[in-house]
């Protein structure tokens, strides 16, 4: 009978976002070994109806499944808002989910003012609105839309001018209504950081959900008993349905495959 705990963790994103998520697994549990499948023939999800991005979910967490993956991190905030109790009771394995940070946010603001950036398909989700009520009763929230970012990013083109202005333009509403917390409500926005703390006054603190994904990943490991505990080189495998070149750039020193998903 095979261990099961040497099975890869399955991670999924509509696109190259996901792999923001992936580096932190990968720092957290480097022994563990990991399949990542980049749907970016369908990105952004942020736009699609709930029926719409369950479907690609099934798809994507079949996928993973027929590949042996033990457990499956839905690396997208839109899929996870929209689909992931879905796949929780559809699946017999253990899912982790992706949420905006909007708690320790509300909770740490001085000014009680705190933005999100989000697509609006988390933004427009039960689930969101759920977290967001239960953390946000006395802090205003700035939610804006981040319209054209994922498609930007997944171009490739977080270095370019019009990327700078598009990103100026969505976050002037929240300096407008001084906010102290930006809470980045999609996996591909940790790309932005670089970008945002150019552009955001100092003082602004930027919250991403990477670092609680990667420890909630390994807590549920643990709980299942389904950590791998073997000491050796890992392997990290990497899947597109779209040019390899994109994710690429983003996994330098890995091997993309293309695979029609």
């Amino acid at each position: 009978m095979m261990n099961k705990t040497l099975s890869p963790i399955g991670i999924f994103d509509s696109g190259i976002g996901g792999t923001s998520i992936l580096k932190e697994i990968h720092q957290l549990l480097p022994q563990e070994n990991i399949i990542y499948l980049a749907d970016s023939k369908n990105a952004p999800y942020g736009y699609k109806t709930k029926e719409e991005i369950t479907q690609l979910c099934i798809k994507n967490t079949e996928l993973l499944i027929n590949k042996g993956c033990k457990i499956i991190v839905v690396a997208c905030n839109t899929a996870t808002t929209n689909s992931i109790d879905y796949l929780r009771k559809k699946y017999p394995i253990p899912f982790i989910g992706i949420e905006p940070a909007i708690k320790p946010a509300a909770l740490n603001s001085k000014n009680n003012t705190v933005g999100i950036l989000a697509t609006k398909g988390t933004l427009s989700s039960e689930l969101f609105t759920k977290t967001s009520e239960l953390f946000t009763k006395n802090t205003e929230v700035v939610e804006v839309i981040g319209a054209g970012l994922v498609e930007a990013i997944e171009a490739g083109k977080l270095n370019e001018e019009s990327t700078t202005q598009l990103l100026k333009k969505l976050l002037q509403p929240m300096l407008d209504r001084n906010i102290d917390y930006l809470v980045l409500g999609c996996s591909h926005y940790p790309y932005l950081i670089p970008l945002l703390k150019q552009i955001l006054p100092k003082h602004i603190i930027i919250i991403d959900s990477g670092q609680a994904v990667a420890r909630q990943t390994k807590n549920i490991l643990k709980s299942t008993s389904l950590l791998n505990t073997q000491q050796k080189k890992a392997s990290i495998d990497f899947y597109t349905n779209r040019s390899i070149d994109i994710l690429q750039k983003f996994v330098p020193k890995q091997t993309v495959q293309f695979l029609d998903f």
